[in-house]
């Protein structure tokens, strides 16, 4: 049997045949188009997509065993109904009964962040383990929480927003309303901002001259870089990184207490330069570091296919 898997995004479709094992056998992207179309068409545009790659396979619907998306926003995942979302066209948008219309094969509905968590779980980072949280540092940060295998939801489907977890109170004005939230310390966004003010503040690091004096063309890369070239004002800008970074993280294991911690995104891509000092903060000031376990701390590793093999391994 196989399984459908579809990550809902602002910009793509992206649509994929995973195996009951979570191996993405096949996958397109269509665009969303979301400025053109309404909520509804662009329902429809995704099953009537799934329907026509299972086709294309050469295989017929009864041998899917479901289809589940992955969508930006709040969820109902028992009533398969996308709640809210900031910028695709669907409120209180009935994604199951829309299916209905078209098909017989049963329809989940999740996070596209709690998605991702998931695939990583079933055939990523963190597969063997079933105890998760995930982080995703981006634009913002994302996340997932999986428990005995599950993805934590909540009585709302609001659960795992992770970056909105507040580190610094009164701290850096958040999107969100609050003050001193995980993702204006965490983020790849916010890794860039305080770059850009060190290098400003600092006309002689090598920051400025990675940039070309162009503060605009800093990227989250842009202190490691500098870093490894033996900058010490990009040394301080990554050791304060690290230490927000790590004190979200030893947040989610007093809480949870997983058997992993997955960081994903693109600075997770400095590898061991980021892992190798966070590690070591983290277990530092790990609750009763000395007496029980600790979470390991491992790159994510599905890239933009964890939310389809994510929302694929959807069943309920």
């Amino acid at each position: 049997m196989y399984r459908i898997g579809i990550d809902l995004g602002g910009t793509n479709i992206a649509i994929g045949i995973v195996t009951d094992e979570g191996k993405l056998v096949k996958k397109k992207s269509v665009p969303t188009l979301a400025k053109e179309r309404t909520g509804e068409e662009i329902v429809e545009v995704m099953v009537k997509e799934s329907l026509s790659l299972i086709k294309e396979e050469g295989l017929k619907e009864n041998d899917i065993r479901s289809i589940g998306i992955g969508s930006p926003g709040v969820t109902d995942p028992a009533n398969g109904v996308l709640v809210h979302t900031v910028n695709l066209p669907f409120l209180h948008t009935p994604f199951r009964k829309i299916f209905e219309k078209y098909t017989k094969i049963p329809m989940y509905l999740n996070n596209d962040a709690n998605c991702a968590a998931l695939g990583e779980i079933v055939s990523g980072g963190a597969a063997g383990y079933k105890n998760c949280v995930m982080i995703t540092l981006g634009t913002g940060v994302g996340g997932g929480i999986i428990v005995d295998g599950k993805i934590v939801t909540g009585f709302n489907g609001a659960a795992g927003e992770v970056g909105h977890m507040v580190i610094h109170a009164g701290g850096e004005l958040c999107n969100c309303g609050r003050r001193g939230c995980y993702e204006r310390y965490a983020s790849a966004t916010a890794l860039i901002q305080f770059t850009r003010a060190a290098a400003e503040k600092h006309p002689e690091s090598i920051i400025n001259k990675l940039c070309e004096g162009d503060l605009n063309k800093i990227s989250a890369k842009t202190p490691f870089e500098a870093k490894r070239a033996g900058d010490l004002v990009a040394a301080e800008i990554i050791e304060n990184y690290i230490h927000d970074l790590g004190d979200g993280i030893l947040n989610f294991m007093s809480i949870f207490q997983p058997e992993v911690i997955l960081v994903g995104g693109g600075v997770s891509y400095e590898g061991d330069y980021l892992f190798n000092p966070l590690r070591e903060y983290v277990i530092k000031n790990a609750f009763a570091t000395e007496y029980i376990p600790q979470a390991k701390i491992l790159p994510a590793t599905l890239g933009n296919d964890a939310g389809i093999i994510g929302a694929a391994m959807l069943d309920e």
